[in-house]
């Protein structure tokens, strides 16, 4: 049995078993397809069946389309890894726990090396102080928000260490600040115009292709209500709103705000494993795959590039992805990986929050495409 039926009946078996609720899973190698798979319902109380190009909210798969936008405009001569973010956002400033004012690079926000992390606590401070992390439903402004950061003590010195955080919204927000306009425009300038990730937005491209968001339950996944906080004990408990990606007004999220399809971010991580034509040179298609953050304390068995963390040991980061591949995902349910060595690309899009992607399910695809037979 060969990868593509393993890993579709091991899709089969998650839908069947009610560990998610929809899902789509495409399995590259050397760019050909030999997987195109989709299983259970994109509505399941309407019995809409998933499709290929079923809309997705991305949640955290934005970020790589966020971060490809960055290098692209680096690429161009806008600005600089090394450049001080204070120089395009005046606006931020956050302090270090005893009151001094750091310099936080772009390198940082690219490297979730800056300080930030994501704490829900931020979200539950009052109403005028409070910092939406991307998810939850606001009518702020990149500036308005994310200037709330200010009060807020960072967590350690910047380039001290890594730690996931809300440092890719910072990152889009000065995308914005330098292009001229809204962070959409210059993302689909740079990345998903050229790459033809059509239905790649902060918005919604078609209402009737968009996936019902589903929340963890304690028998089966349950329809998410609007906002949802994961239960005590969940890796993920700052809020989450479905309705967020009707809202016009609320801040274009470059760490969380996308919706789209499957088909959209494999054309994306593609690109980069082929070389980054025609968005990036080869040799920034390289970095954004190879470790960017060095030996700074961090996650175990895993360091990190520009678009996703990198596989140093399989053992110590609890997956069967060899050494070497660099994997991502979004808590609304989708995860992808690209395996370098093996010219293999695979994005699974479910969505089950939080289970297709922090959950059990995202390491059973993966054991499907490794297993042998």
């Amino acid at each position: 049995m060969g990868i593509a039926e393993r890993v579709n009946r091991a899709v089969d078996e998650a839908v069947s078993e009610e560990q998610v609720v929809g899902a789509v899973v495409l399995v590259y190698q050397d760019g050909e397809p030999l997987l195109c798979k989709t299983a259970g319902y994109a509505d399941r109380e309407a019995q809409l069946p998933v499709r290929l190009d079923t809309i997705f909210r991305y949640a955290s798969v934005t970020k790589p389309i966020v971060a490809a936008t960055a290098l692209a405009m680096i690429e161009a001569g806008l600005f600089r890894t090394d450049d001080a973010v204070s120089d395009f956002l005046p606006w931020f400033r956050p302090r270090t726990p005893d009151g001094r004012e750091p310099r936080i690079t772009v390198h940082h926000l690219l490297t979730h090396t800056s300080g930030l992390v994501y704490d829900p606590a931020l979200e539950a401070l009052p109403p005028e102080r409070a910092v939406s992390l991307g998810l939850s439903n606001t009518d702020l402004t990149l500036k308005e928000n994310f200037s709330r950061c200010n009060a807020v003590p960072l967590a350690f010195e910047p380039g001290g260490r890594w730690a996931y955080s809300h440092a890719t919204d910072i990152l889009g927000a000065l995308i914005a600040t330098i292009y001229g306009d809204f962070l959409e425009a210059a993302v689909i300038r740079y990345v998903t115009g050229p790459l033809r990730m059509g239905d790649a937005r902060f918005r919604v491209t078609d209402l009737k292709r968009l996936s019902v968001a589903y929340a963890d339950g304690t028998e089966r996944p349950t329809r998410m209500p609007d906002p949802w906080i994961p239960a005590e004990g969940a890796e993920w408990r700052a809020p989450f709103s479905p309705s967020r990606i009707f809202n016009p007004k609320a801040f274009q999220s470059g760490g969380a705000g996308m919706a789209g399809t499957a088909g959209d971010i494999l054309k994306l991580l593609e690109v980069f494993r082929q070389g980054g034509s025609p968005i990036v040179s080869p040799e920034t298609a390289a970095a954004a795959l190879s470790n960017q953050i060095g030996d700074v304390p961090g996650d175990p068995g895993m360091r990190f590039g520009y678009l996703g963390g990198i596989i140093t040991d399989p053992v110590l980061a609890g997956t069967c992805l060899p050494a070497g591949a660099v994997r991502w995902g979004g808590v609304y349910g989708g995860t992808w990986f690209i395996d370098p060595a093996r010219k293999l690309t695979v994005v699974n899009l479910t969505n089950t929050a939080l289970e297709g992607c922090m959950g059990l399910y995202p390491e059973r695809i993966r054991r499907a495409v490794y297993a042998e037979d």
